[in-house]
């Protein structure tokens, strides 16, 4: 196997790590290159599969600059939450000769293609072809794309609609757009649904909206989203992954539909689903009774 290894040296333990594991790891594949930097493109190595030694954000980094190629990618979280990037340093060295023999579950995870169209622009958003023709701005999302108010953070007022369909107008500070992958970041903080990763669905989130009966929304995977900017702000943002972002003008629109390629991720067999929203994210956790008391009222 040629293995690709990318560290994110911001974090502390990584460099430290990195040397530590280069040894034990050289004599059991051939290293197609290690990189430190968070902007190489990554699309020309040759490599069967990459090492990411971050956080989600480190790995969706990764899963950016490697455009549409589809290498499994296994994630040792030096982060905080580490819903990507699932093993530990100790379950990767445990687990790692499962890797190398495929015995290791490898998910592929469903991706957005977003596009800005400028204004004017005469395409119908739900051909793809002629969306791509008339694009300033295209992007991959693994997570998701916001669309952020940004300065002077007044109101902005967009109009969404799906499939072409009940176009609605919405003002407050911005709208997430999700996979199932990113339903537990930005999506979950903004009050949307943790969603499962293996359903196929998008999930569109109101950020701060101004009324209380626009509530999240999940819909297909296989729907198109536009959300057109009616009125936006000199730094209102697309963001997609935390990792592209463009400004948006009024008049243009934002196109998400389903990515024509997924990223694969390896997935760890000590890290359940249910389990890990228990751990990470403290779901369903019971109230802090006092332990002096009994448990009957």
């Amino acid at each position: 196997m040629r293995l690709l290894i990318v560290a994110n040296h911001d974090k502390p333990r990584v460099a430290p790590a990195l040397r530590e594991m280069l040894p034990w790891l050289k004599i059991r594949v051939d290293i197609a290159g290690v990189t430190e930097d968070d902007h190489a493109d990554l699309s020309h190595i040759d490599a069967d599969a990459a090492l990411v030694l971050g956080g989600d954000g480190t790995l969706l980094s990764v899963a950016h600059r490697l455009g549409h190629r589809q290498i499994p990618l296994l994630g040792i979280n030096y982060g905080r939450l580490g819903f990507l990037a699932s093993f530990t340093p100790e379950q990767f060295q445990n687990r790692f000769e499962d890797f190398l023999s495929g015995r290791l579950p490898i998910r592929p995870r469903e991706t957005l293609e977003v596009s800005v169209l400028p204004p004017g622009a005469e395409a119908s958003t739900l051909d793809g072809e002629k969306v791509a023709a008339a694009r300033r701005f295209a992007s991959m999302a693994l997570n998701d794309a916001v669309v952020t108010a940004g300065p002077p953070h007044h109101m902005v007022e967009l109009r969404i609609t799906v499939d072409g369909e009940g176009a609605i107008k919405y003002f407050g500070d911005g709208v997430i757009v999700a996979t199932s992958s990113g339903s537990t970041a930005y999506n979950v903080s903004a009050g949307g649904p943790i969603i499962s990763p293996k359903v196929d669905a998008i999930c569109i989130t109101p950020i701060c909206p101004h009324g209380l009966s626009f509530r999240p929304v999940v819909i297909s995977m296989s729907s198109v989203v536009e959300i057109a900017a009616a009125r936006v702000n000199p730094g209102t943002l697309l963001v997609c992954d935390g990792q592209r972002t463009t400004n948006l003008c009024a008049g243009e629109k934002v196109v998400i539909r389903r990515g024509a390629s997924s990223v694969l991720l390896v997935e760890n067999p000590d890290s359940r689903e249910w389990r890990a929203l228990a751990g990470k994210l403290n779901w369903a956790a019971g109230p802090a009774y006092n332990p002096d008391q009994p448990d009957s009222l």
